[in-house]
């Protein structure tokens, strides 16, 4: 089921435990695909699960794929676009509308193009809640633009061959410009590939 051009159609977000997290009342459909729908808002009514409603500031436009875990939308302010790609279930069509399953990570980019990370912590949060399989992890790691994703605990030697594979996907181009890299307890050093946690080889 597909919603038509020009057809209006509430969005309905949920969570992982199938409780109702927010309803938009309506979008205008203005493109409709085998891949996504597009719909525009302006100063719609948001309805937030615990009966909560507020009314958006400004018109935006929504992209709700069917097939990625994403959607994307592009709120038109008066000193430009901002963007907000939120981790989500592919979304679906059915008499109610289309649907989704929101897994709290939006990465939002302002008009200036500097973007940022949002409701990590409301991830990590509902991710205990409600049981996140692991395979939400790797989604969304490799949705907000990581070329591979690996879960703890892993080995040192996976770290290696993992870069290493990566850089033999850059076609001989380095991949990247430091020769180490530091985050959170972990150190690899790309010259000798030695990779460190918390000091420790």
């Amino acid at each position: 089921m597909k919603p038509a051009i020009r057809e209006e159609i509430y969005i309905q977000s949920y969570k992982h435990d199938g409780s109702l997290h927010r309803t938009w009342a309506k979008g205008y459909v203005i493109e409709s695909d085998d891949e996504k729908v597009v719909l525009i808002t302006d100063r719609t009514q948001v309805i937030e699960n615990d009966g909560r409603r507020w009314t958006t500031r400004e018109p935006a436009i929504y992209i709700l794929f069917y097939k990625k875990w994403m959607n994307v939308i592009a709120m038109l302010r008066k000193n430009g676009i901002y963007y907000y790609v939120n981790i989500a279930t592919p979304s679906l069509v059915d008499e109610e509308g289309i649907k989704n399953i929101d897994y709290d990570l939006d990465l939002k980019v302002n008009a200036e193009g500097e973007y940022q990370i949002l409701d990590q912590r409301e991830y990590l949060y509902h991710k205990e809640l409600m049981n996140y399989p692991e395979e939400i992890d790797k989604i969304v790691g490799l949705e907000l633009g990581a070329d591979d994703y690996i879960v703890k605990p892993f080995s040192p030697r996976e770290v290696i061959a993992r870069i290493k594979a990566v850089l033999r996907r850059a076609d001989g181009q380095p991949a990247i410009q430091s020769t180490s890299i530091h985050y959170d307890g972990l150190d690899i050093n790309l010259n000798n590939y030695s990779v460190r946690i918390n000091g420790e080889s």
